[in-house]
């Protein structure tokens, strides 16, 4: 008996990612941005599958991460993308299949396919997730929508917080390259994170929010709530 063809958990398809994250994006993505990343010592332990959730205000976010996150926990690491924008079209769905694994949602329509994110876990496929739902409009990380942590606690899987530091000012919402310079960017990882009992989805999508911010604050100080604008996209 044959099974079907998973572009997900496919090794091969790996291979080519691997080739095409490596071979394109990690030189281009470096050649514009100096790339640092901490708190790597935190993912020793951690296994497939996984949530990892990060504040989200470039472009540059999934690439950083991909580049920083070790081989052996980005192998299949598939990125949450917005349907309305890299699915709208079939050169950028190909190219962000290709380099990112992605699978669709939803941004106006939350939960919608919580149905295919349950089911990648299911296959051991650890998952990237931005719970902003879109790029912060200011830099300044917004609020956190409940659907990671609810699949978190609905599928018993570990979130991994991760913290992006100056990808906005290096590469800000409606550009479509980054500055001359090649400004700094930071990435910092953070220990998994699992709901405890009793706690509510948004009680952990708050805490997953809060320690998001701490790790941010660890490179960055927080900026005062009257200097950040409301919204993302």
């Amino acid at each position: 008996m044959t099974t079907g063809y998973d572009r997900f958990t496919s090794r091969s398809v790996a291979v080519l990612r691997f080739i095409a994250q490596r071979g394109m994006l990690k030189p281009v993505l470096y050649s514009t941005v100096r790339v640092r990343a901490r708190g790597r010592e935190a993912l020793a332990d951690v296994q497939a599958p996984f949530i990892l959730v990060a504040n989200h205000s470039s472009h540059l976010d999934a690439p950083l991460i991909l580049s920083t996150l070790p081989r052996r926990l980005s192998r299949y690491l598939a990125a949450g993308a917005a349907a309305d924008y890299f699915f709208d079209v079939w050169w950028r769905k190909g190219l962000t299949t290709l380099f990112f694994n992605a699978f669709a949602i939803e941004r106006n329509s939350e939960g919608k396919r919580s149905g295919s994110s349950r089911s990648l876990l299911e296959r051991k496929v650890p998952l990237l997730i931005f719970p902003e739902g879109g790029r912060s409009k200011s830099g300044v990380m917004g609020r956190f929508r409940p659907g990671a942590a609810a699949l978190s606690i609905a599928t018993k899987v570990p979130v991994l917080p991760v913290a992006i530091v100056g990808a906005s000012a290096a590469m800000p919402r409606g550009t479509n390259w980054p500055k001359a310079g090649r400004m700094p960017v930071t990435v910092v990882f953070g220990a998994p994170l699992s709901s405890t009992t009793g706690e509510t989805v948004e009680e952990f999508s708050n805490r997953l929010a809060d320690e998001v911010r701490r790790l941010h604050s660890l490179v960055q100080p927080p900026v005062s709530p009257e200097h950040a604008q409301k919204g993302s996209t």
